[in-house]
């Protein structure tokens, strides 16, 4: 499988078109040219026979080395029978959950039930 076959040159000189078209960089990694002039990183892999694409960034925030070292990370989870996509699913639950278990998030949750039931009065 050859890889690193694009060159920053020819990721600038890649100019929009008609309709979307897709510069190949190998190991499944591909930039997605839009006919807006917006360059994606995409990865394409496959989990149990089906087909499967990621985004791994938008160009130029994203750069060629990153993005190859995010294709190396995905055929790393691939090669230890992980889908990439579903572990990236399960990392977003994980921080989701992590950000309402804090104490400050707790506080405010028994702060706002505590205005709700209005004023106590003391007899």
């Amino acid at each position: 499988m050859a890889t690193n076959r694009l060159s920053v040159s020819e990721i600038e000189a890649a100019k929009p078109r008609q309709s979307p078209y897709k510069l190949f960089d190998g190991g499944g990694l591909f930039l997605l040219v839009r006919p807006d002039g917006s360059r994606y990183w995409r990865l394409k892999y496959y989990v149990t026979g089906k087909e499967k694409l990621i985004s791994l960034g938008v160009y130029p925030r994203t750069t060629l080395k990153k993005a190859r070292q995010r294709r190396d990370e995905a055929r790393d989870l691939l090669e230890g029978k992980v889908d990439p996509s579903a572990q990236r699913k399960e990392d977003k639950v994980a921080r989701r959950n992590a950000e309402k278990n804090t104490f400050e998030a707790v506080g405010r949750e028994w702060f706002a039930k505590r205005l709700s039931r209005g004023p106590r009065r003391i007899q």
